[in-house]
């Protein structure tokens, strides 16, 4: 979380298949590049002392804000518990190889009658 912009902040950090640290060039990779080195910038990181792909959020705000209105336009409604999918769908056309499960309409309880324990 940014206390200063009040919003949710991302910090991405990659390993390759064998596990090692993914360099800067690898990571920004998966960046769109209207994005790289602009919005989407590599920043220590900072309760970790390491060096991470950092979403800057001082335009977040306003494009969840514009998600939201685009949802309303097309019939939709975004509540309010949905406000992390809405922020996963903004990271997502940044970091466009992250693949999220936006399944939310679940009833829990149906759900968790059927897991036995």
């Amino acid at each position: 979380y940014d206390f200063y912009y009040q919003t949710p902040r991302l910090w991405l950090f990659g390993y390759d298949e064998q596990g090692n640290p993914l360099n800067k060039d690898a990571m920004f990779e998966d960046i769109m590049s209207d994005y790289a080195n602009k919005t989407v910038t590599l920043e220590t990181h900072p309760h970790q002392d390491i060096n991470c792909i950092s979403i800057h959020p001082c335009k977040h705000a306003t494009v969840m804000k514009k998600i939201i209105d685009t949802i309303a336009e097309n019939g939709g409604k975004a509540d309010i518990h949905q406000a992390m999918f809405v922020f996963l769908k903004f990271i997502a056309s940044v970091v466009p190889t992250i693949e999220y499960d936006y399944t939310v309409d679940m009833d829990l309880e149906q759900h968790l009658s059927l897991i036995h324990i």
